[in-house]
């Protein structure tokens, strides 16, 4: 009798316990890559963007025409050339696809790292008012839904309404 008095009073226990823990730790939702779409920054970024990738682009069309010529060239002459130019004119065109291929890698590089400078702020102020927000309202945790698939989550714990409040957004 005294062992099963003991065993409910632990149970007891373990039950306000865990309805304890249950109180303090308030978990919220949000998915972050549809408030920053929904952000107005978001559409210049992607303007200058657009236009940032372009100049790279172009330059690689005119390499790509570059190369197309001189390989229409030098598939057209190459029964006529001696040896030295056959070879000088292969060469040409295999250093041509190296610098193709070092201007993309280049050019890859350039353009997530300018993609990386301009959202940077965007992201902070996302992060920030959600910060904000989920102090506001007792939240401990704040997952991203977009990142994190979530099988079961109540309405009133999805924080985007109350951020693109606090962001000012429709």
């Amino acid at each position: 009798m005294k062992k099963l008095f003991k065993v409910a009073l632990v149970a007891v226990g373990m039950l306000f316990a865990g309805n304890f823990a249950n109180a303090q730790t308030k978990i919220g939702h949000i998915n972050f890559n549809k408030l920053i779409d929904m952000m107005p920054e978001t559409k210049t970024i992607q303007t200058t963007m657009e236009a940032y990738q372009k100049t790279f682009i172009d330059q690689l069309t005119t390499m790509n025409n570059e190369l197309t010529t001189k390989g229409n060239d030098f598939q057209k002459n190459q029964a006529t050339m001696t040896d030295a130019v056959r070879s000088a004119k292969g060469t040409e065109i295999q250093d041509i696809q190296k610098r193709m291929q070092d201007y993309q890698n280049d050019a890859r590089q350039k353009v997530e790292q300018k993609q990386q400078e301009l959202t940077k702020p965007l992201i902070d102020k996302a992060t920030t008012a959600i910060s904000a927000v989920a102090k506001e309202k007792g939240y401990a945790y704040v997952l991203d839904s977009s990142q994190v698939s979530l099988l079961v989550s109540p309405d009133a714990d999805d924080l985007l309404a109350a951020v693109k409040l606090k962001l000012g957004l429709k």
